[in-house]
């Protein structure tokens, strides 16, 4: 390459014509590294080798496509995807009543649009119901040109009002795939963190679905013998934008999941993200690798995540909860387990979601796991959501200070709370 092509900002990929004739993405794929890696990191002699050795582009093209499909499976999103029978669209019903209760809304319908409403398709409609949590309700739908606030949400990809209606468009970059609509039960409004969330589930649900419908149509062509290289090479393009997008909506999914929860709670900061930041920072104290820490920080911002299906008004009574208030809170846990099992992209937390309410001496819940059998990340949180908790204001009492809360941790220590996690703690704050 000459030092002009360098000063222009042409990479190694443009020039390296041996190899891939104008193909930018060929280089980090014939090294096996997937998507992500960065081109400036191949050597123009790295690259020439590479494409020596490499002879057959049409193969390497449907290699390639064949390790991207394989990155995306239904156990890295939400299980809403690709239902042929009117049985599996039982899920998304299951999913409106879920909304319905985490916003304690009237109810929720959730309509697709024709082309991905299969086995449920009707001619008389463009956006097909396909789950409601009204149980009166089992057909209808809306043309693309009705002025219904649904269809508007939909061809406008804007979250619009229309009375006690509201209407959020399930959308991506590259295409809408349909509609969630929620009807208030009264006027007052619903609060932003809530309609964030389904705003954010919306874009995954859209993503999800539509990297489906590309995987689908990237088989076909792997399939077909007298397919051609540009064709493979748009849908390689394709399939790694979508899978980018899809960790993308999943990161903000999980955020707005937090706040939500926060909300519900009636936290006056952002318990979740505080409790989360603490447990980093023990994890980093502690001398813990990245991932661990990584999964230990998502774990902390979801280990409240049952409260969002708990009604408001546990959380803004003052005093004593009543025996079935009390009952309710002491099954979020369950509730929150339950419900990250559903989000199959966080599977990977739910041990240490599941046994952040044990104790160190082996009173807890919900197995009586004692000392090192409790997961380490499950250790962390319930100190750094202790921490949190006491010094922050509730509803029913004020902020601890931070000498009273550390002076509880360090009395408890060795019978509800992990001595060493506790020191860790202490040696931060």
């Amino acid at each position: 390459m000459e030092n002009k092509d360098l000063k222009s900002g042409v990479s190694l990929f443009g020039q390296s014509e041996r190899l891939m004739g104008n193909d930018p993405l060929e280089e980090i794929f014939a090294l096996n590294l997937g998507d992500f890696v960065s081109e400036h990191l191949i050597s123009e002699d790295l690259a020439k080798k590479i494409g020596s050795n490499e002879k057959n582009k049409k193969e390497r093209l449907k290699n390639q496509l064949e390790e991207l499909v394989s990155i995306y499976s239904l156990k890295n999103t939400l299980c809403v995807l690709n239902f042929e029978t009117k049985e599996e669209y039982a899920i998304y019903t299951a999913i409106a009543h879920s909304i319905t209760q985490m916003l304690e809304v009237k109810k929720c319908n959730i309509y697709l649009a024709k082309d991905f409403a299969r086995g449920m398709s009707n001619p008389d409609f463009d956006l097909v119901l396909v789950g409601t949590s009204d149980e009166k309700l089992y057909r209808g739908g809306f043309k693309y040109s009705d002025e219904s606030v649904v269809s508007r949400a939909y061809t406008e990809r804007e979250t619009l009002k229309d009375g006690d209606i509201i209407a959020i468009p399930m959308f991506c970059n590259s295409k809408s795939v349909g509609v969630i609509s929620l009807e208030k039960n009264n006027s007052a409004p619903v609060a932003q963190e809530y309609l964030s969330l389904v705003e954010s589930m919306a874009k995954l649900f859209a993503t999800s679905m539509t990297l489906q419908g590309e995987i689908d149509n990237t088989n076909l062509l792997m399939a077909d013998e007298d397919s051609h290289i540009s064709d493979l090479q748009h849908s390689r393009a394709e399939l790694t934008a979508l899978i980018g997008d899809l960790c993308d909506y999943q990161q903000s999914f999980v955020e707005h999941l937090a706040k939500a929860v926060d909300t519900k709670g009636r936290y006056n900061v952002s318990h979740s993200k505080n409790t989360a930041e603490l447990a980093r920072k023990i994890c980093k104290q502690l001398g813990l690798n990245e991932k661990t820490t990584d999964l230990i920080y998502y774990a902390a911002l979801l280990q409240n995540i049952g409260k969002i299906m708990l009604p408001e008004k546990i959380f803004t009574t003052s005093g004593k909860l009543s025996d079935e208030d009390l009952k309710l809170m002491q099954s979020q846990a369950n509730i929150g387990v339950n419900l990250l099992m559903n989000i199959n992209f966080l599977s990977e937390v739910v041990p240490y979601v599941t046994y952040q309410k044990e104790r160190y001496d082996g009173s807890g819940a919900p197995e009586g796991l004692k000392g090192m059998s409790i997961p380490f990340g499950s250790r962390i949180i319930a100190v750094a959501d202790a921490y949190s908790a006491m010094t922050s204001d509730r509803s029913y009492r004020k902020a601890m200070t931070t000498v009273k809360a550390v002076s509880i941790l360090k009395e408890e220590a060795g019978t509800k709370w992990d001595p060493v996690v506790v020191d860790a703690l202490c040696e931060i704050v």
